[in-house]
């Protein structure tokens, strides 16, 4: 059994003052399988209040909205979680699988993580890609997906920031080269040619002191991550991180389950007003042996506390010129743009 405390800080920083913001986020652990989230808190700066329910995928989300003139918005998400082992996966499954996973697909209800979504789709680049790597049905179901998933890793160059949150796979498949959420699109479009269910998994990735740079974990360990879940006949969901060739384990942190990225953005939202805004992500995941005193704050480095402190210093005051310019363009006319905000992406490309 393992605990891992995780922090989440995420910054909008608007060119000129906006009137209200709209935004919903993905942040809280999940509590199922080998997971229990056993404490969360979300705190929004400027002050509001924020109200929780649970999509129909199970995620748990927090929305809010700020009405007032503000020209930064910022999100710090904490939480503590428990992992249990995963259960031991084999490396085959019998001959028969295959026909026992039609069996299951026929008789459940798994076509949202079968059909085409908004990034996963089976365009002609990746139909190529299918063919290159010879993905088609042969061996078993757990036997072909392991070699995707390794296929992929070797594929793909990953480099940070090279896509951006709303890429088609097409770029980083011509490319060679993308980050965790393309390599996770990209498998999950393969498996589904298949006829295999698969679903994307946004969360996080625990890098022991050892592994960060030293070869072990291609992505980030001060970003969010993102990996694939496949099921599979006797073994259900399993999960595969294409980007460091790994099936999950328990330093995987799983937040939130959908067809793909589109699904499950760590923020999403609006914001009224004409401007532009630039996004600043930080992520830190620690690991304990023990469970830590629940009536307690968790230990939190200085280094940590020295960023949130800064994130939440207000921005420079803009010049009166620009104030002026501001007054005249908000009242000629106000309207609605979208906020890409995603822990993952945009402004910093930060995924793992």
């Amino acid at each position: 059994m393992k605990f891992y405390s995780v922090r989440h800080l995420t910054k909008f920083v608007y060119e000129r003052p906006v009137s209200e913001s709209v935004m919903e986020t993905r942040m809280h652990p999940r509590s199922d399988s080998n997971q229990r989230c056993l404490q969360f808190s979300l705190s929004v700066s400027p002050r509001c209040r924020v109200f929780s329910y649970r999509d129909h995928l199970g995620n748990n989300v927090q929305h809010f909205n700020i009405p007032g003139d503000h020209s930064q918005l910022v999100i710090i998400a904490e939480s503590l979680v428990e992992q249990q082992s995963l259960a031991f996966v084999p490396h085959f499954l019998a001959p028969s699988a295959w026909a026992e996973l039609d069996a299951l697909v026929s008789e459940g209800d798994y076509w949202e993580m079968l059909l085409p979504s908004e990034f996963a789709v089976p365009s002609a680049a990746l139909l190529g890609l299918a063919k290159e790597l010879d993905v088609t049905r042969r061996d078993d179901p757990l036997m072909l997906v392991r070699e995707i998933n390794k296929r992929l890793y070797e594929y793909f160059r990953y480099v940070p920031r090279s896509t951006r949150v709303d890429s088609p796979i097409d770029e980083a498949i011509t490319s060679r080269e993308g980050v965790c959420q393309d390599f996770a699109h990209t498998m999950i479009a393969l498996v589904r040619t298949l006829g295999i269910p698969c679903r994307y998994v946004s969360g996080y990735l625990y890098q022991r002191a050892s592994d960060v740079g030293a070869g072990h974990d291609q992505s980030l360990p001060d970003a969010t991550h993102a990996w694939v879940e496949a099921f599979l006949p006797h073994l259900g969901w399993v999960g595969f991180d294409p980007t460091n060739n790994l099936l999950t384990h328990d330093r995987h942190i799983r937040t939130a389950l959908g067809r793909d990225y589109a699904d499950v953005p760590p923020t999403h939202g609006m914001y009224r007003g004409r401007t532009s805004s630039e996004l600043y992500v930080a992520v830190q995941v620690d690991a304990f042996d023990e469970l830590p005193a629940l009536d307690r704050e968790m230990p939190i480095s200085e280094e940590w506390s020295v960023m949130v402190e800064k994130a939440q210093e207000p921005p420079p005051p803009a010049s009166p010129l620009l104030e002026i310019q501001q007054m005249q363009q908000q009242q000629s006319r106000e309207h609605r743009a979208p906020l890409h905000g995603d822990g993952m992406t945009q402004g910093a490309r930060l995924l793992g």
